[in-house]
């Protein structure tokens, strides 16, 4: 039976397609869709996105004028609330949340363990997964008020931790919240504060880092907010989830593409090797990817790349350019006007940009998917309450098709199968 959404998207429920029998007894017929390029899991009201015309909406609200006109902490209210909050409630909101900023000392002992060179992903993944051990109250998620507070703690803590990780890389002092600050100045005065008495942020950095986080709030059903409902539909408390949701954001191919395009401009090292690295990128020959552009979901203009150029160009004429900086932009000027490119609608994604603004702003490449981790938790959160109180959801069980051996016996071809261990063999 077909079905139409509110935007026009027909669908078909999946468990009709069973009802497809060769014969009575059999399963039925399995819908095989690997990586889910035409499955959908649920059904959400949180954002809309339409790939072929470029439109992504948060709750109904175009991107573009959620980053030009909201904070980062009012669009968390209406990603999570479904709409924008009054005064009071968004007094409330902000209050909340920062009450919240300050993580109990063990969680600080805790990342003062990690080498000095540990990746601050995996310090923010694994400390994230360790507060569901400070709040064991969380896993009582039927429960409105414990799921709501577990959605203020993260969102309070998360920056407190990935400064706390930026510092523990640098070898510095941690530096604790200033609750007088907004939420993205009180980020900046914890990663870069030294011995000022009161940390002034760059304007520019603030509303640079206020926008990037809105417009990478939430983005449908990507790969780790997919994770985040997968995890926790088993009923696990949501700092568990989203601590699978980290994960899964820094894998190269998600949230750690902006660090990809980085690298790449690092290999291509100068403006004079860009058409011989394009023309690498167009044979196929060799490993030569185009990092940055291109969408799985946009097959024209990423909306969130238009709002980030502008972005950057801002950013730019602030901090000046280098050479870096010269190549990325010659390497988008000949992509955009190569008909190779064109055609297979590889334009410039959000990766591309963000990378640069936060090389630009002295933010070390490996701690770019860590801001991106800080803004996604608030739309991780309310997909994970969305699926909570969808009562249609169940836990997360793909089914498969096999592919291996058909039934065999057991047959013993083992002489000794308990062998006792060599006494040399014990590694001391």
């Amino acid at each position: 039976m077909r079905t139409e959404g509110p935007e026009g998207d027909t669908y078909i429920r999946a468990s009709d397609i069973k009802q497809v029998k060769r014969e009575a007894g059999e399963f039925g017929t399995l819908s095989y869709d690997p990586a889910f390029m035409n499955t959908a899991s649920c059904r959400s009201a949180i954002t809309f996105i339409d790939g072929d015309k470029g439109i992504l909406r948060y709750r109904g609200y175009p991107i573009e004028q959620l980053a030009e006109n909201a904070t980062f902490l009012e669009v968390a209210y209406l990603l999570r609330h479904g709409n924008l909050p009054d005064q009071k409630q968004y007094d409330t909101w902000v209050h909340d949340i920062t009450f919240h900023t300050y993580v109990h000392e063990n969680i600080r002992k805790f990342l003062e363990g990690f080498r000095y060179d540990a990746h601050p992903m995996n310090m923010l993944c694994s400390a994230t997964a360790a507060l569901s051990s400070f709040y064991p109250q969380a896993r009582d998620i039927h429960d409105p008020h414990q799921r709501y507070i577990s959605m203020i703690r993260l969102m309070a803590k998360l920056p407190t931790i990935a400064a706390f990780a930026y510092r523990h890389v640098k070898g510095l002092p941690f530096i604790y919240p200033d609750n007088d600050l907004s939420y993205t100045e009180n980020f900046l005065s914890m990663v870069a504060r030294m011995s000022e008495p009161k940390y002034e942020a760059n304007p520019v950095f603030v509303k640079a880092l206020e926008v990037l986080f809105i417009l990478h709030a939430d983005h449908e059903q990507n790969c780790s907010t997919s994770a985040v409902r997968a995890i926790g539909s088993s009923g696990v408390d949501p700092f568990s989830a989203v601590a699978g949701g980290i994960a899964a954001l820094f894998g190269p191919l998600h949230g750690g593409a902006n660090e990809a395009v980085l690298r790449m401009i690092s290999d291509i090292g100068d403006k004079k090797n860009i058409p011989a690295f394009i023309e690498a990128v167009k044979s196929g020959k060799g490993e030569q990817r185009l990092m940055g552009f291109g969408h799985r979901v946009y097959k024209s203009y990423d909306p969130r790349a238009r709002i980030v150029k502008k972005l950057a160009d801002e950013v730019f004429a602030q901090v000046g350019m280098d050479k870096d900086l010269e190549i990325a932009l010659e390497l988008e000027r000949i992509a955009l006007s190569d008909d190779y490119f064109i055609a297979r609608k590889l334009y410039p994604n959000v990766d591309f940009y963000t990378g640069l603004i936060y090389r630009s702003m002295a933010f070390p490449t490996d701690f770019f998917t860590v801001l991106f981790a800080v803004a996604r938790v608030s739309g991780w959160m309310a997909q994970w309450e969305e699926m909570i109180l969808d009562k249609e959801q169940k836990i997360a069980r793909p089914r498969q098709i096999y592919i291996g051996e058909g039934e065999r016996q057991y047959t013993d071809t083992l002489s000794d199968k308990f062998p006792r261990a060599r006494k040399d063999s014990i590694r001391k």
